[in-house]
């Protein structure tokens, strides 16, 4: 179900506002977890759609944080991500491991460059699209993916969660989603590790009230204990039994706390648990006679940090955002770094030497694929260390150790950080795998990039949902003189001003392309101390990013933002970066430009600019180039006036290119030669076929050739390799005709290519066009030709020109059309009474 429109309350359906009600919460916690549950899947997490509805803000996650996606709270929803194609189309994206993610979706790949699976699938109701979901689990070489099954019920999952989202919406509690304020994380279930069984003892009488924990931990059913505390002592050690009595006594008269290890006899062997308790406040002097405390039973974990303790080696634990949330005494002494320093931190942000992205890449590699990794580090001076992840639901345990024994040429990846630092030269910090990732799926996105109407149209939308910002604007330079290529969200002719404006000094703009560095203005009070003589925009806060390529000056992005925004370091080195990556595709595109203007203008002159006019033929003629590559190739159409009617061909050189459109010019001016000669339609094709070969161009032609005597209606028709014609005829019958057809030209010298003969009724229409027009990915030729003679029989027909631009219309609307498409249709209208 595609995104609706506009509803009477203003707001876009399945818009969200800044802010999440509990409510709402509440909705994306349950629909997480149980899409996890339903799939399998290690980590989930919902989208919602921002209220520009020009972005996908993470809402809820589960099982990997935010911070292991790389940072991408927002994502576009015109970008080329499951998650907004599935927001986009409504339909189930699933990739079942590496390679389906990176033949279908490479840019996700290229960001997270991971062994994972992923499932999304739209948030909605009605006609409402609140966002999407997606899973994401341990995808392995035979990983098939999630069952049809699974499938079904993620789907579900979703469903459910957008009635909720409808229903609080209806209610008016459906609240904001914030990019800022961060998502909503499903708490994970604690491992029952601890048992806690809480008491009230009176040592006077010996009674002791027990709840069910209790009775549990010293092996005892609830329903069979006496409420004696005899029956628990009998369970006690006896070597402890006579300190556990003085001790309590000693607490009792003396009003302090006991704190006592005691061993309980657990089958053939003991167990030890700890016993804490104090003396109740209470008017009453017999209630001092009381302890009440809880007993604690760590079972074997007590003992196994204690035997960790003791080891040399280093043993850790992270909590699945990298921070450490456990290290041994031996991992202190290996790191060389004080407990306190370390817990709660993320070891490659407190350790220079562990500050090289290649590690945080383990990390996260472990954290997404979840799958055990090893690797080597250097710890200054010349230590060699070995650390070993291995993941969980709550995080992964980490092993670390000395390395005694020979390396490898190339252990470790972050050698050269770890050469500075034992220097103590101070080296810069290593850029954040976010910062990396994006500059990569940017630079992803504008490969496929051709013009530089295309390069603005993925900047605007990586640039803006990525950082919050409102406005865009790209100027060019252009013989030292500012020309603004494209602007996003300024009113109209605001910018107006700036064009044609000279590089100077004093302008922010030309400042930073000077400079050759980008300028961050967090403030309007701050803009005003910079430029007191310069009236800022309607932005309160602003980006300025030079855009160079090989040295050479390209031209200047600017970010608006509509409030004050702070730029932490991160940020400014990332929009740095990527100022550098537009700057190189823009250059890219306007040479791409420069060479498709020569080669437009070459086929344009190629092409018929207009049609004859005949007394008893009527013709119309279309040529739609393809939306990708040079959107130029060979399809060509042509009307050719004989002695005794008309000849109509349409052709198709392979390729789409210069060349392709060199050689359509030569064979076009060969038909015509050929036709206006009086040549057989046979005879007009065989000797185009050995001028092309003559030509040794290389690349191969089809074609369709018609010539029709306008007296008598009788047509002569000749195929080469091309598609059948349609004929409709005037009751509006159409059918697809069925003609031998000869080779493609330029194959043999000796082909042959049979004629065929047909009558043309008064009121027929022919219909000659390229394959481009009937090739659909995912189907077979034989079925577009269907779909094509179904459109021609049921259209209206008082107009030729109507029914072109009617045949085309579908064509027109596809987004990415790899092939060019070349329509020429005829009318057989012979004058009254002949």
């Amino acid at each position: 179900m595609p995104p609706s429109g506009s509803e009477a309350s203003g707001q876009p359906p399945g818009a969200v506002r800044p802010g999440g009600t509990p409510e709402r919460d509440d909705a994306l916690i349950r629909a997480v977890a149980r899409a996890v549950e339903v799939t399998g899947a290690h980590a989930g997490s919902v989208f919602l759609v921002s209220p520009d509805r020009r972005s996908l803000v993470l809402s809820a996650v589960s099982g990997t944080p935010p911070s292991l996606l790389g940072g991408w709270r927002r994502i576009p929803v015109s970008s080329a991500i499951p998650v907004a194609v599935a927001y986009r189309s409504g339909r189930t994206v699933h990739l079942s491991g590496a390679e389906e993610t990176m033949r279908r979706f490479p840019q996700l790949a290229m960001a997270l460059p991971y062994a994972f699976g992923s499932a999304s699938v739209q948030v909605g109701a009605g006609d409402s699209a609140f966002g999407s979901m997606a899973v994401v689990w341990a995808a392995g070489p035979d990983t098939q993916g999630l069952s049809k099954a699974q499938r079904r019920r993620l789907r579900a999952t979703a469903d459910r969660l957008g009635a909720a989202l409808a229903e609080l919406r209806a209610r008016g509690e459906l609240g904001e989603s914030d990019a800022e304020t961060g998502p909503v994380a499903v708490p994970t279930r604690p491992a029952p590790a601890v048992r806690v069984g809480l008491f009230d003892w009176d040592l006077d009488s010996g009674a002791l009230v027990a709840d069910d924990e209790l009775c549990a931990i010293f092996g005892i059913a609830p329903a069979a204990f006496d409420g004696r505390a005899a029956t628990l002592a009998a369970r006690i050690d006896d070597a402890v039994l006579p300190g556990l009595r003085s001790a309590a006594r000693t607490a009792v008269e003396e009003g302090h706390v006991l704190a006592h290890a005691l061993r309980i006899r657990d089958g053939d062997g003991h167990r030890t648990v700890e016993l804490w308790g104090r003396v109740p406040d209470a008017p009453d002097p017999r209630a001092r006679a009381h302890l009440v405390g809880a007993v604690l039973d760590a079972g074997a974990g007590m003992a196994a940090v204690e035997a960790i303790e003791r080891l040399e080696d280093g043993f850790f634990a992270l909590a699945p955002d990298g921070r450490v949330t456990y290290a041994n005494h031996g991992l202190e002494r290996l790191l060389r770094i004080r407990h306190d320093d370390l817990l709660g931190r993320r070891p490659w942000e407190v350790l220079p030497w562990l500050a090289d992205p290649a590690y945080e890449d383990r990390y996260r590699a472990t954290m997404i694929s979840q799958q055990p990794v090893s690797f080597l580090a250097r710890r200054p001076p010349d230590q060699w260390l070995v650390f070993s992840l291995h993941p969980g639901s709550r995080g992964m345990t980490g092993w670390a150790a000395r390395v005694t024994g020979p390396l490898p040429a190339d252990a470790a990846p972050g050698a050269a950080v770890a050469e500075e630092a034992a220097v103590g030269t101070p080296s810069p910090p290593a850029p954040r795998l976010g910062t990396l990732y994006r500059v990569l799926q940017l630079g992803s996105a504008l490969t496929e990039a051709a013009t530089a109407h295309e390069v603005c149209d993925v900047v605007a939308e990586q640039l803006l949902p990525a950082f919050g910002g409102q406005r865009m604007a790209l100027y060019l330079l252009s013989e030292h003189r500012w020309q603004l290529l494209s602007q996003r969200g300024y009113p109209t002719g605001l910018l107006d001003r700036f064009e044609g404006s000279p590089l100077r000094a004093g302008v922010p703009v030309s400042d930073v392309l000077l400079a050759g560095a980008p300028l961050f203005i967090e403030s309007r009070q701050e803009f005003a101390r910079a430029y007191p003589g310069v009236r800022p925009s309607a932005s309160c806060a602003w980006a300025f990013l030079p855009l160079i390529s090989s040295s050479r000056p390209v031209g200047a992005c600017v970010l608006g933002f509509d409030e004050a925004h702070r730029f932490p370091d991160g940020e400014r080195d990332l929009l740095t970066a990527l100022g550098g990556v537009i700057g190189h595709a823009l250059r890219r595109a306007r040479l791409y430009d420069d060479e498709f203007a020569v080669a437009h203008g070459l086929q344009d002159a190629l092409l018929p600019h207009r049609l004859p006019t005949l007394p008893d033929v009527r013709v119309a003629g279309r040529y739609l180039p393809a939306t990708r590559g040079m959107d130029i190739g060979g399809d060509w159409y042509d009307v050719i006036p004989t002695r005794d009617g008309v000849a109509l061909i349409v052709g198709d050189v392979e390729g789409h290119n210069v060349a392709a459109a060199a050689v359509m010019g030569q064979l076009r001016s060969a038909v015509r030669a050929f036709a206006a000669a009086g040549q057989q339609p046979g005879e007009v094709i065989s000797r185009t076929n050995r001028l092309l070969l003559d030509l040794n161009p290389g690349p191969l032609a089809s074609c369709c050739y018609l010539r029709l005597d306008a007296g008598s209606g009788a047509a002569r028709l000749v195929l080469a390799g091309h598609c059948p014609p349609l004929l409709r005829r005037p009751g509006g019958d159409t059918e697809a005709l069925d003609l031998p057809c000869g080779p493609l030209l330029g194959v043999a010298e000796t082909a042959a290519y049979p004629e065929c003969a047909l009558h043309v009724a008064p009121g027929s229409i022919v219909a000659l066009y390229t394959d481009g027009l009937v090739e659909q990915r995912g189907s077979d030729i034989t079925s577009g030709i269907d779909r094509l003679r179904t459109t021609l029989a049921h259209a209206r027909a008082d107009s030729l020109e109507e029914l072109a631009d009617r045949l085309l219309r579908d064509a027109r609307r596809a987004p990415h059309r790899t092939d060019d498409i070349a329509l020429l249709l005829s009318r057989y209208a012979p004058a009254p009474g002949r």
